[in-house]
């Protein structure tokens, strides 16, 4: 069973490339901020990052790494894999920067959180998924417990 649990609005910057390789373009998507509403709320800091991976079928594997400030106080390290695909010319949108209808392509995440909240124990013991949307200036997560 899936249960809602709350939004991440990630804030990115400039996709910057690592170069061509037989797997596919590597680059690395800075994470500058967000904010974070549901069962728990705050923000996300800037310093983490999506490492990608697209592929030549295009497929997007994404593995992004960041933090949370809750506005408890308390700080959640977040672990995303996931992907992104759909057919080429909104895949081509996406990498434009235009805004695309996000029934139009697949994009999920498996996510882990870690923490040291007492409270907040309850996130490290489940699995979550999360369902994404990419706009020009964001990722946008729908993240739902695994029970």
């Amino acid at each position: 069973m899936l249960t809602p649990v709350f939004e991440l609005a990630v804030d990115v910057g400039v996709p910057q490339s690592v170069g061509r390789d037989a797997a596919g373009e590597r680059r690395c998507v800075p994470i500058t901020g967000g904010s974070v509403s549901g069962k728990i709320s705050g923000v996300i800091l800037s310093g983490g990052a999506d490492w990608q991976v697209l592929r030549p079928d295009g497929l997007a594997d994404l593995d992004a790494r960041y933090m949370l400030k809750l506005d408890s106080g308390a700080q959640i390290e977040v672990w995303s894999r996931g992907l992104r695909i759909g057919p080429a010319e909104v895949m081509a949108k996406l990498a434009r920067g235009e805004r695309v209808d996000p029934s139009a392509y697949y994009m999920r995440t498996a996510m882990r959180f870690e923490t040291a909240a007492p409270d907040l124990q309850w996130l490290v013991h489940r699995l979550h998924v999360g369902l994404g949307e990419r706009t020009p200036d964001q990722v946008r997560l729908k993240v739902y417990s695994v029970d």
